[in-house]
């Protein structure tokens, strides 16, 4: 089943490869049926998926170079069943709202399944050199939707983007590497290379932790390896930064993850360090986001700080900071993605919101409201996950978590500044803006009214996240 969900996306890219190049309207209804296979074909696995179980199902495994020790191995937990729904519900979102001109809809479509097919396949991975392959495709497609289709400094976002992604992946696979070479059984697979590497020194275990967690920080977007989130988000098509901020972050999240359950030596040596790390992250996203003016901008650095607050909770190495991780990585991918989402319809319709409410009302009322789940404010999915990251962090750290209040209240500053700017007066002389049409409407408001449910309900993920997060802290505290 894990094959057919991954084949589905590539042979959708090919389909649409192979249709004349001025046939957009078929490149758009065929990516758009693919895309919404995708989602059913994930949703039907996740009604199946045994959320009681904190192990991996689906598993499946075929030998790809036995004197390597490599395999073509997939499988998912309740984490990265959850990210798989996530990854089809966004990339079918962001297909489905922005159209691009005739002449490079073919490109367009054919890149965004195909980037689709690589990270989902990265979140089903069980062999760390399956697992790196899959990371190294997503920067082919995103290179060159960003190269060929971004804006006017699309050369130096994309060039930007490469060297910041290929420097991390150097470090990673380097990591990697000595990880096979150290630990016994000279195999990729997941699991055996976690029996190994736990049987390392601490000393051995933290330098290759630290070379995986550069590789992840780069794709998270933490502070200080941030560079180019800003530039990429502002010049990519609108569709990638839905892609980028929704799916492509928790790649980085998901590999810090693994990485803490592969090296749980390392994981506690790094542990109060790391912390440091995160609220750092979280207080210098928020600062930056009040610094800027454009609302891309803004958002692209509120998710530095939200990255933050996952990392925060991964690295308490308790079951309640696991458990806020891995619900902080939807809650955000989902708040992320209709922020951006509704960004990019702005965007072209001008970009200016300085009283937008006055000349589009449904358009500023679904951006309030994603201003402010994207907060965290309780009832929504985001508040239920900063709880548990803050219950854990607490517990352990005590003052020093206190800097997460203050990047909320600076986030909190900015988010009403800018709730203020869209409600206010009009500039002189402001261009007519279009409100959202039904389909627009229904994409964005149904991601939001989304993150309102699980904010309410929040059970069926608490159970599917918990038990995953219960096996792992079963690595570092005795669990009853």
């Amino acid at each position: 089943m894990l094959s057919l969900l991954l084949l589905t996306p590539l042979l959708g890219a090919l389909a649409v490869a192979m249709l004349p190049q001025q046939r957009g309207e078929w490149a758009r209804l065929t990516a758009l049926g693919t895309a919404a296979l995708t989602l059913l074909f994930a949703g039907w696995m996740a009604s199946r998926f045994d959320s009681s179980v904190g192990g991996f199902q689906f598993f499946e495994t075929h030998a790809w170079n036995p004197r390597l020790g490599s395999a073509f191995s997939l499988g998912v937990d309740g984490l990265s069943m959850a990210l798989v729904v996530l990854a089809a519900l966004l990339f079918l979102v962001a297909l489905a709202v922005f159209r691009v001109p005739r002449a490079a809809a073919r490109l367009h479509y054919m890149l965004l399944l195909a980037l689709e097919a690589a990270a989902i396949g990265v979140f089903m991975a069980r062999d760390w050199s399956l697992f790196y392959v899959f990371w190294e495709l997503t920067l082919i497609p995103l290179f060159f939707l960003i190269e060929r289709l971004g804006g006017a400094r699309r050369q130096r976002a994309a060039l930007n983007f490469v060297l910041y992604t290929l420097g991390g992946s150097v470090f990673m696979l380097v990591a990697l590497l000595l990880l096979y070479d150290a630990a016994p059984g000279h195999s990729f697979d997941m699991a055996s290379m976690a029996a190994g590497g736990r049987g390392l020194g601490v000393e051995t275990q933290t330098m290759i932790f630290l070379g995986l967690f550069v590789g992840f920080a780069v794709k998270m977007g933490l502070f200080p390896l941030h560079g180019w989130m800003p530039l990429v988000y502002a010049e990519a098509p609108p569709a990638v930064p839905v892609i980028s901020s929704g799916v492509l972050l928790k790649m980085g999240a998901y590999g810090v993850l693994r990485a803490i359950e592969t090296l749980p030596g390392a994981a506690q040596a790094l542990s109060s360090a790391l912390s440091w790390l995160a609220l750092t992250s979280m207080l210098y996203g928020a600062l930056l986001a009040w610094q800027r003016r454009d609302l891309i901008g803004m958002v692209a650095y509120a998710s530095i700080s939200h990255m933050g607050v996952m990392l925060l909770g991964a690295v308490t190495l308790l079951p309640a900071g696991f458990n806020g991780a891995m619900l902080q990585m939807l809650a955000h991918g989902l708040a992320a993605g209709a922020m951006f989402l509704l960004v990019g319809m702005l965007a072209e319709r001008g970009g200016d919101y300085a009283g937008v409410m006055n000349r589009a009302p449904r358009l500023a009322a679904l951006l309030i409201l994603a201003l402010l789940l994207g907060l965290g404010l309780p009832g929504s999915f985001g508040f239920v996950a900063e709880l548990h990251v803050l219950s854990a962090g607490f517990g352990l750290w005590g003052g020093r978590v206190a800097l997460i209040s203050l990047a909320l209240l600076v986030g909190a500053a900015w988010v009403l500044r800018e709730i203020t700017r869209i409600t206010g007066e009009s500039i002189p002389n402001a261009l007519p803006v279009a409100d959202l049409s039904h389909r627009e409407t229904l994409a964005s408001g149904g991601l939001l009214l989304l993150i309102l449910a699980l904010g309410f309900v929040p059970g069926p993920m608490l159970v599917l996240a918990g038990n995953t997060a219960r096996r792992m802290a079963q690595l570092f505290v005795p669990m009853p």
